[in-house]
């Protein structure tokens, strides 16, 4: 730091220069064995997730034949266990993926995709790991054909998120594409020289007189509803003044005889 460096720490500095370089010379030639390895062992498996995740997929399960017998859904979610058990108990979502999240098909989907890919990249992982575990042939075609698969699903994705944005874009519906198999077969397409005649048939108009009906209907359907209402009203108001009378003749008598006993109250004093 502005200082005179001195013998000492250069030859520390070179030293562990040296160490880096040393590192990065042994890391590159484990690459090297672990592609050769997995190419002889898992060639399916590395085609479709690469050297290192399959890697890391074996040594999860423990061997290739333990791995040959999980289900997809298990290798899904292979190394995310704790997130799993975690989610279960806490009555949340279970996660999407786990070692298999770091698998390029997967990085190069987008982040709502990334789910649905996993999905179908772990399903066509366990038919490649069986295959490779128990199967005698030893190329790779059935993880390019899988990886081929998967390809196409991302597309496929993509695609339709990019042409239902474009059509949300501004709230508008995209019109219909153009067939000439539809044209020639009298559908929807839009033909460039002859334009569609007008077809007078396909026009419906209600006569007046059912017009009439109808609105009589209605009106006759409200009156009696109307009438009803009425009625009922009048009824009720029928049976409070019956109640009230019953009442004042029952109060009447006992007022009489009340009087009389005060009456007769007032003689003996």
């Amino acid at each position: 730091m502005g200082t005179e460096v001195s013998q000492e720490d250069l030859d520390n500095i070179l030293a562990l220069c040296d160490q880096v370089i040393e590192l990065s010379e042994y890391r590159g030639q484990l690459f090297d064995y672990l592609k050769s390895r997995m190419a002889a062992v898992a060639p399916n498996l590395t085609v479709l997730v690469g050297e290192l995740v399959g890697a890391r997929l074996i040594a999860h399960a423990g061997s290739l034949i333990n791995l040959a017998k999980q289900p997809a859904s298990t290798v899904q979610i292979l190394g995310a266990e704790k997130a799993l058990f975690r989610a279960l108990k806490t009555k949340h979502e279970t996660p999407k993926y786990g070692l298999i999240y770091h698998a390029s098909l997967i990085g190069q989907s987008q982040p709502k995709h990334k789910g649905k890919i996993s999905r179908v990249l772990a399903a066509k992982c366990a038919l490649a790991i069986r295959v490779d575990a128990l199967g005698d042939t030893t190329d790779a075609a059935v993880g390019t054909e899988a990886r081929a698969k998967v390809e196409a699903r991302l597309r496929q994705l993509e695609g339709r998120s990019l042409a239902s944005d474009a059509g949300n874009a501004r709230g508008k519906a995209q019109p219909s594409p153009y067939s000439a198999a539809k044209q020639a077969a009298g559908g929807s397409g839009l033909a460039a020289g002859a334009a569609k005649a007008y077809n007078a048939d396909a026009d419906v108009v209600e006569p007046v007189k059912e017009k009439k009906e109808k609105k009589e209907k209605k009106e006759k359907k409200k009156e009696k509803e109307l009438a009803v209402a009425n009625g009922a009203a009048a009824d009720g108001e029928e049976k409070k003044k019956k109640k009230k009378r019953k009442a004042d003749a029952e109060e009447e008598p006992a007022a009489a005889a009340d009087g009389e006993k005060k009456k007769k109250k007032k003689k003996d004093a």
